[in-house]
């Protein structure tokens, strides 16, 4: 198998809007190459694109653990916990990620995350 191959066939999917399609693709290239950070992330990407959430989390765990300061990763699991409504596992992801990073998508989160368990704290 060609990897460098199949990931541009995966991106391409991917990018065509065929997450589940993508992510049958890299899978095979993770196991191959389970240091290669942009395929994983394209992996959770597409996990998380396709509703396969604990794909996703899994993958943004490895990414985290391999390097603790990519915020695009905390980022990307806060919003894979916060899809699955673990609004309060999701909410330090997305605290972290905003705090290392000014984006627009990062302060959105965390305020929607806020807003939403402020909420469900009311009486």
């Amino acid at each position: 198998m060609d990897l460098l191959e199949e990931y541009r066939r995966a991106t391409f999917f991917f990018e065509s809007g065929d997450p589940l399609g993508a992510s049958r693709l890299l899978e095979p290239i993770v196991e191959a190459e389970p240091h290669n950070t942009a395929v994983r992330q394209l992996l959770a990407r597409a996990y998380f694109n396709s509703a396969q959430l604990a794909g996703a989390e899994a993958q943004l765990r490895a990414l985290i653990e391999h390097d603790p300061s990519d915020h695009y990763a905390h980022h990307v699991l806060g919003r894979t916990l916060e899809r699955a409504g673990r609004f309060r596992e999701a909410l330090p992801h997305l605290r972290l990620a905003a705090a290392m990073k000014q984006h627009a998508d990062y302060s959105e989160a965390v305020h929607r995350v806020e807003e939403w368990l402020g909420k469900s704290e009311q009486p």
